[in-house]
């Protein structure tokens, strides 16, 4: 597993607010924790896979895979996979918006940009120790926290199953 670093969140304001308008205008979505807060509690019948992720972690990189296929498995009624960047804000440009337009993701990409990770990971999960890959699957009031790389798409498929009726 890949350790999330936090000291490498700490970024200048002015290279954060650079960094930011110019993945707005790619259209991805940019949030601190708290604006991105509501996603981890939805109350819709809908089973809610969200993968913590970065372009630098092998493993991360690896799985990406796996959610993607989640679509072709789980109708949109049923299903709604996340993938939320913890890409640095120095990175984006060069890094992250390439790898994007490249794979051509289904799923909803998010940036996670928020050097406030000692406050964030624990409202995450308090079991989370800061590594990636993670992922959060819940739908309602049930939810699990997976902090590890899925070796393979049944693993993650047979787990989403569980949450089903």
């Amino acid at each position: 597993m890949f350790c999330f670093c936090l000291a490498c969140q700490n970024e200048t304001t002015k290279e954060h607010q650079d960094s930011n308008e110019e993945l707005k205008s790619t259209a991805l979505k940019i949030f601190d924790y708290d604006e991105m807060a509501p996603i981890f509690h939805q109350k819709d019948g809908k089973i809610h896979v969200i993968n913590f992720w970065a372009t630098w972690c092998k493993p991360c990189v690896e799985e990406l895979p796996y959610f993607e296929k989640l679509h072709e498995h789980f109708s949109e009624d049923q299903l709604e996979v996340q993938l939320v960047s913890l890409d640095f804000p120095k990175d984006f440009d060069t890094v992250l918006k390439p790898f994007l337009e490249k794979n051509q993701l289904k799923s909803e990409v998010l940036v996670l940009d928020d050097g406030r990770a000692n406050y964030w990971i624990d409202k995450i999960d308090p079991s989370w120790s800061g590594a990636i890959p993670a992922s959060i699957i819940y739908k309602d009031d049930k939810r699990e926290f997976h902090e590890k790389q899925f070796a393979n798409f049944e693993e993650l498929k047979i787990l989403v199953e569980s949450f089903l009726p």
